[in-house]
């Protein structure tokens, strides 16, 4: 099968196209015909080197799949050969979707949502399960709150939009002015062009003092040292994003608030309500472009380039190239 391989730690153009051996499925697992994978931003941490002890080189990476099952391993129940599934791999735990062929536990692999794509599928499989870990799991977001979701054009911010109005939710959200209708076409109820404005006085100024009981940040920096200014008495601030300084959270003291740090775990249980969400009509993952397996390094370059215009996520095919080389 052909595979993207990750030789060094480094920039794009340590991907390498190779054909390697086609994985057999065990005990409990199932063979994955890849029909798309995507792209997001651990994968280009992954690349360059910020997880060293715990990506083994030479290594398959990537973390979104949307496929087809081709066979079953002994006492696999849930699956059978032809059934379209989806899935996160495992992260940090063996080969992952920059792949023709993937082999998954059972346990984490769920039926893809009819109404979706391939392409679709496999674009929402981490973010999604990333935005409901955090929102649904740990800032425990109810109807009627308010919840700021910074970044909601992005890959995960544009399906956390859609989850927090499907919760009941009034939402905030930050992005640039290019972005200002594609986020409100989403649902968001409060948009802040943070070009022209900060957020914080724009909260306070919408809310008449109080703050939003939610903050949830996908960014880091000064925007999630900042994020308390802008949190009511007892809020929650939930990010996705490592502390790579220390911070200051003095704030979060005065507001009573408590802070959720997620790193997202994988199941079939997120995926299923995922698929219900979408069955409903509450909730479509954006493309915001296409490319092929042989092409994933452009597409790293792509979304790890500052202001690339991209909205919601990059999808690649993952399909026949005659760039080749061998494994050695």
């Amino acid at each position: 099968m052909k595979a993207m391989i990750l030789r060094s730690f480094g920039g794009p153009e340590a991907f390498e196209l190779c054909e390697v051996p086609k994985p057999v499925p065990q005990e409990g697992q199932v063979l994955v015909r890849v029909h798309a994978t995507s792209i997001n931003p651990l994968d280009y941490q992954v690349r360059r080197g910020d997880y060293p002890e715990l990506v083994p080189l030479p290594a398959i990476t990537g973390h979104d799949i949307s496929g087809v099952v081709e066979d079953v391993g002994p006492g696999v129940t849930s699956f059978s050969a032809g059934d379209e599934v989806w899935y996160t791999p495992q992260i940090f735990d063996g080969p992952g979707s920059y792949a023709e062929y993937h082999v998954a536990a059972e346990s984490i692999v769920g039926r893809k949502p009819a109404a979706l794509s391939h392409l679709e599928a496999a674009s929402l499989t981490l973010v999604g399960g990333t935005a409901w870990e955090a929102l649904v799991v740990r800032a425990a977001l109810r109807v009627g709150e308010s919840i700021l979701i910074h970044g909601g054009a992005g890959g995960v911010g544009h399906v956390a939009i859609q989850l927090a109005k499907a919760m009941g939710a009034r939402v905030f959200t930050t992005v640039r002015e290019a972005n200002i209708e594609f986020v409100r076409s989403l649902g968001a109820d409060v948009v802040i062009d943070y070009e022209k404005e900060g957020y914080v006085d724009a909260i306070l100024r919408e809310t008449g003092g109080r703050g939003v009981d939610v903050v949830f940040d996908t960014i880091g920096g000064s925007t999630l040292s900042l994020s308390p200014d802008a949190l009511a008495q007892l809020g929650r601030v939930v990010t996705i994003v490592d502390i790579a300084q220390p911070q200051n959270l003095v704030q979060a003291w005065g507001k009573n608030a408590s802070y959720h740090f997620v790193f997202t775990r994988q199941n079939r249980g997120k995926l299923d309500e995922l698929s219900a969400l979408v069955a409903r009509g509450q909730l479509r993952p954006h493309v915001g472009a296409v490319y092929s397996l042989s092409d994933i390094p452009l597409a790293h370059a792509r979304l790890e380039s500052p202001n690339n215009g991209m909205r919601g996520k990059i999808a690649i095919a993952v399909g026949p190239s005659a760039d080749l080389a061998s494994v050695s």
